[in-house]
């Protein structure tokens, strides 16, 4: 892993990298791989390869695991958490929310709009093309999350704000650094009007109580550990 990292160093022409993530835990499918990729990355920082290290896809048992070896083992700080959250995935967000806390570790939050299903452009007239595969998850998705995409419809209108800034500020306002997606230029500057202003305490609370009421949540990343 150190080799990599000095590697990457060089394609990108830097002296050190800013942070250094694991993409995912072999936790689910190569238990006996995980300590090896724990090591390697704690190398890479105590080679003064990277500022910082973080891990992506881990449970809120497996991040603590990682964090308490880092901690007493090799005296290195965990940074980041990243996992995939949203309004749709909010009751493992929760959890993940806590344990950050307890750690010092800052969630980093991907797909916070959840495939583009929380900018409440689709319903079960208007999905995604045939062959696209968020077609049938968006079908089976939708009917759950009818509340959900209703409340952040309403709440859109009266911010003067659109469904995606809402869903977006919402993670800000939760303490994840939420890293939407964007294919276009519009998109990446829709993304930007969800920061410089904040939603009001009532208005988060509201938006919780309808994502805990989601009928079927977002599903996980396969690699995602518990």
């Amino acid at each position: 892993m150190v080799s990599a990292a000095r590697e990457s160093l060089k394609r990108l022409e830097q002296p050190k990298l800013a942070l250094a993530q694991l993409h995912w835990s072999t936790a689910n499918y190569q238990p006996f791989q995980e300590r090896a990729l724990w090591e390697g990355i704690a190398d890479v920082y105590d080679k003064g390869l990277c500022d910082a290290v973080g891990v992506s896809n881990y449970g809120p048992n497996q991040l603590q695991k990682i964090s308490k070896y880092m901690k007493e083992e090799r005296n290195v700080p965990l940074a980041t958490a990243q996992i995939q959250y949203s309004l749709m995935t909010y009751g493992v967000g929760k959890e993940m929310n806590s344990v950050c806390a307890d750690e010092n570790i800052r969630l980093i939050s991907y797909s916070p709009l959840c495939l583009g299903l929380l900018t409440c452009k689709y319903d079960l007239d208007n999905l995604p093309r045939a062959g696209n595969p968020r077609r049938q998850l968006f079908r089976e998705l939708l009917p759950g999350a009818k509340t959900l995409l209703s409340t952040l419809k309403v709440m859109s209108d009266e911010l003067d704000k659109s469904p995606s800034q809402v869903a977006i500020n919402w993670c800000l306002c939760k303490g994840t650094v939420p890293i939407p997606g964007a294919r276009t230029l519009k998109q990446a500057e829709e993304n930007l009007g969800a920061v410089g202003w904040k939603l009001s305490d009532d208005m988060v609370d509201e938006l919780d109580r309808a994502a805990f009421a989601v009928g079927k949540p977002m599903i996980q990343n396969i690699f995602q550990t518990k």
